[in-house]
């Protein structure tokens, strides 16, 4: 399984970008992809951006990376899919 990781342009040269996410700051290789300006967002797989993000995407795929490491320690990860839960009826 490859994951991406949602990271945050600082900086840029056309070439690689100085990026943050997640805890940690890197530069990174965006070749593969048109050019993002300081403050896009890209997803990053073993230090290439993939593809420019819109900014909406980066919560739901910071929640399911949140919600794996949550998963493994075996604790609940119901509320970072709260948008994705049916309501419960009233009884």
């Amino acid at each position: 399984m490859c994951l991406g990781i949602p990271m945050q342009v600082l900086e840029t040269d056309g070439f690689t970008a100085l990026c943050t996410g997640r805890g940690e700051e890197r530069r990174i290789n965006v070749m593969l992809i048109e050019e993002v300006p300081p403050g896009g967002w890209v997803l990053v797989h073993l230090d290439n951006a993939v593809r420019a993000l819109d900014e909406e995407e980066v919560e739901p795929i910071n929640n399911a990376l949140d919600a794996i490491l949550l998963a493994a320690k075996g604790e609940n990860v119901d509320h970072l899919f709260a948008d994705l839960m049916a309501p419960k009826e009233s009884t």
